[in-house]
């Protein structure tokens, strides 16, 4: 998340008794976890395993539990609970704003966009023209939503983000100052979640269509024109390449790719990159011809086993079992 105004490494230094170690005089221009960092950002870590992941990242200002070298250029703040000054400072930089009328007086609607009854927009929400949001809808602050967009009934957009801390047993929230896009021409069903990023942003393309009770998670980026069917599930920081079809019940892990034009049949898990211009199939996901000759050859486990026992010819019964297969296919 970008910063209205700079902060200077010295002086959150000083304020939250920090020992400083490489540049004073670094400016913080923006708040990110450390999957979203750039030049001039501040982020936190606290576990050995992530130490020198953070340390080469591109962020600018690091909060950190125990010295350590610091590189040409960047700021090490040194505190007891890195996480908490992070989290204390994005509280500063995003305050949440109790609302106190079902539309903010600092949202924007375009004109022709039609709000039907009991629906909420939150502060700072801008959205375009031409667009039809159904009743029971919740708009969170700073959510952007495009022109001709469709929105159905009790569909959340821009709820806080999935991301917790773990502290000792127990789970520290990671205060969400990231927001939502949805460009033009998105059609979202009924009771869908769209959660916002934790500080950067989670998007729908342009064209993209939802059906109902599909949930997105955070800093999510799908592309323009995807099809996704109801009950998918989407975890946080996922990139969906253009044209890509989800099925039903269609379940995608955290951190993944899948490219561009991609198919995924119903009911499928996806826990890995995939190519795009391909269709998948199972749990997990792999070619979907892979899948359907895995199926058939579990299908032919008795008739195997009889061989073994009455020395049955294999190929005679894997021939038969094709051509039920095949029978069942053209039915």
């Amino acid at each position: 998340m970008k910063l209205s105004k700079p902060l200077i490494a010295s002086e959150i230094a000083k304020r939250f008794n920090a020992k400083l170690i490489g540049n004073a005089e670094n400016k913080i221009t923006s708040i990110n976890e450390i999957h979203k960092v750039e030049n001039g950002s501040l982020t936190f870590v606290d576990h050995l395993k992530y130490y020198q992941k953070v340390l080469d990242s591109e962020a600018t200002i690091i909060l950190i539990n125990k010295k350590a070298t610091c590189p040409e250029g960047k700021t090490l703040l040194v505190v007891k609970d890195p996480f908490e000054v992070y989290n204390t400072l994005a509280l500063e930089a995003r305050p949440f704003i109790a609302a106190t009328k079902m539309i903010s007086d600092t949202a924007t609607i375009g004109e022709g966009t039609i709000i039907q009854p009991n629906v909420f927009i939150g502060n700072h929400v801008t959205i375009g023209k031409n667009c039809i949001i159904h009743p029971n809808v919740t708009i969170y602050d700073y959510s952007e939503i495009g022109d001709n967009v469709i929105i159905n009934s009790n569909t959340a957009i821009g709820n806080d983000a999935f991301y917790y801390h773990g502290n000792n047993g127990a789970y520290d929230k990671m205060h969400t100052i990231g927001k939502t896009i949805i460009k033009d021409d998105v059609e979202i069903g009924a009771s869908c979640s769209i959660a916002s990023g934790v500080s950067g942003v989670t998007q729908v393309g342009k064209g993209s269509k939802i059906d109902s009770q599909v949930h997105i998670g955070h800093g999510t980026v799908i592309g323009n024109n995807c099809l996704f069917a109801a009950q998918v599930a989407i975890a946080g920081k996922t990139y969906i390449g253009d044209n890509v079809v989800l099925y039903g019940k269609v379940g995608v892990s955290k951190g993944l790719m899948i490219g561009k034009n991609a198919v995924v049949l119903a009911s499928s898990n996806v826990d890995k990159t995939l190519e795009g211009n391909k269709t998948y199939f199972g749990s997990p996901a792999i070619d979907a011809r892979d899948k359907w000759k895995e199926k058939v050859y579990v299908r032919m486990l008795p008739k195997v086993w009889n061989k073994i026992l009455f020395k049955t010819s294999v190929d005679e019964e894997k021939k038969k079992i094709d051509n039920q297969l095949e029978d069942e296919l053209l039915a």
